[in-house]
């Protein structure tokens, strides 16, 4: 099997990681995992996994000049992005997620016209309003609750407050990838990324009753810590080595297909006509505003 066809298959891997995850961790919370407390297992795990290989990796030092863009992406991409993504999926459903966490590329063709000044067409404007227009629809149409999912609204706003700190996190860490090796950058990100969650996620993670989680309980939250946080990294980092940014990116489409397809199948949620809607209107607008960003909750 070629390089190329491994990251193809490591690519595909990582988008269905991320698709399956807004079921699998929705499935343990907040009963017994808080979403807070997930977020300081997932930056734990995956900051001590990144040391251990990170040795495997060139001997890499961060400049003094580099810090602050390395904190403000932690923020950006470790804290913010995070704490969002698991509160929004707590209170909304993982189908509303499947759909609004593809509108990243979306926000980061906004934040490129307005950062960095890069060309907006019309087509791409038309995609930016096709997927807001979807977006928006779930937020502020959707007024029924859900199974376990108390204020769906609210949580479709966090998911794209998630969205869009991850965007403005992929226009900032691009200069730090073209520097470091990503293990180095990784293990570095990840490493801030724990001491800015501590004092926000420390109460909820001393609440974990652990004896009480059953075995499905424990697998799931391992299958978010290794394979939502630290496989997907991985996978898409050897991907980018064989294949390009716009190929990667590619595959966000799949993500939709993929997390509802396994959300219905396991009972976990219900598809709605509005459902449908945002989710056409969304990946309208995705498909045409960008296919150069790599997703990721």
């Amino acid at each position: 099997m070629s390089q190329r066809t491994l990251a193809i298959w490591a690519a595909i891997g990582a988008t269905t990681i991320y698709a399956l995850n807004h079921t699998i961790a929705k499935g343990v919370m907040p009963h017994y995992v808080q979403p807070f407390a997930f977020i300081l297992l997932r930056v734990t795990g995956a900051a001590a996994l990144f040391w251990m290989i990170s040795f495997a990796g060139p001997c890499q030092s961060v400049e003094k000049r580099d810090w602050g863009r390395l904190l403000l992406c932690a923020l950006l991409g470790m804290v913010i992005n995070m704490l969002s993504f698991f509160k929004g999926l707590e209170l909304s459903t993982p189908v509303n997620s499947s759909v609004l966490v593809t509108v990243t590329p979306i926000i980061v063709a906004i934040f490129s016209y307005f950062l960095i000044r890069e060309r907006l067409t019309r087509l791409r404007g038309l995609g930016i309003l096709l997927g807001l227009a979807g977006a928006l629809a779930l937020i502020f149409l959707n007024e029924t609750t859900g199974m376990n999912a108390p204020n769906i609204p609210l949580g479709n706003f966090l998911f794209i407050v998630n969205a869009s700190s991850y965007g403005l996190y992929l226009i900032l860490v691009k200069k730090l990838i073209e520097k470091y090796h990503p293990f180095v950058l990784m293990r570095w990100l990840f490493t801030l990324a724990v001491f800015i969650n501590l004092p926000i996620t420390l109460p909820e993670f001393l609440e974990i009753d652990w004896p009480s989680i059953p075995a499905w309980g424990l697998a799931s939250i391992a299958f978010v810590v290794i394979g939502t946080t630290f496989l997907t990294y991985l996978f898409n980092v050897f991907a980018l080595t064989q294949l390009k940014a716009s190929t990667v990116s590619a595959f966000i489409y799949g993500q939709p297909v993929i997390g509802i397809g396994f959300a219905l199948l396991t009972g976990k949620d219900t598809l709605s006509a509005l459902d449908v809607l945002a989710m056409l209107l969304v990946m309208s607008g995705v498909y045409l505003v960008s296919r150069r960003t790599i997703p990721g909750p």
